[in-house]
């Protein structure tokens, strides 16, 4: 098998994986948030140190003592609207990103979710095949010695399975709400190998407090 196809394959086996992960995550979260966090740390970790998909550099893997994340804390969990955006508000309705691998990825302004004490984010759709939902946060800590990584975090990707609501990865029900838990907010794969080219948080989605839960971006996963 040539080259290009068997990553194709270990790519879409990678994403199979998380979305197993994040099943399991809410069928946990019902009952235990912090046995869902616990379970999502651990098979993160292992995701990172055996799949032959992993983002980590060779450098980073040996010796790889799992991603830097903190300990649950509930009070970063929230259930929030989804709010129309006004017409005479400012913020773009659109914006594009070339992947180099997917070609343009398109994405829509769905709307904007309030988070009491740490602000407003948007709330984008995919526009391509195959839909989905999009929210990344950049917070006060990016950039920082020992805080997160520059580019953003991911709360929602629902391409990949990665949502903490059931409705919205299947695309069933009518419901306006999102649930966004602050302490599973990840890191993604460019953070970690340049090769990868990720969408970052837009100027809605960064926010003007410190959100120290998550996983953290110390410049070494070691």
């Amino acid at each position: 098998m040539n080259a290009r196809a068997t990553t194709a394959l270990e790519t879409a086996d990678w994403r199979r994986r998380v979305f197993s992960i994040y099943e399991e995550v809410r069928r946990l979260r019902g009952a235990d948030a912090v046995e869902a966090h616990e379970f999502w740390r651990e098979a993160r970790d292992d995701l990172f140190r055996l799949h032959p998909a992993s983002p980590l550099l060779p450098e980073d893997l040996e010796g790889f003592g799992g991603l830097p994340i903190a300990p649950y804390d509930p009070a970063w969990s929230f259930e929030v609207e989804i709010d129309e955006v006004a017409d005479d508000d400012p913020r773009p309705r659109h914006f594009d990103f070339e992947t180099g691998t997917d070609g343009v990825v398109p994405f829509d302004l769905l709307g904007i979710a309030r988070i009491e004490g740490v602000g407003t984010l948007d709330v984008w759709r995919l526009t391509s095949y195959g839909g989905g939902l999009f929210i990344p946060v950049k917070d006060a800590l990016a950039g920082k010695p020992n805080g997160t990584y520059g580019g953003g975090r991911y709360l929602v990707d629902t391409i990949k399975g990665a949502s903490l609501d059931q409705n919205v990865v299947l695309g069933v029900g009518s419901s306006s709400t999102l649930v966004l838990d602050f302490n599973f907010a990840y890191n993604p794969s460019c953070a970690y190998d340049p090769a990868w080219a990720c969408p970052l948080a837009q100027p809605g989605n960064r926010v003007p407090v410190e959100i120290p839960v998550g996983e953290s971006y110390p410049g070494d996963v070691h």
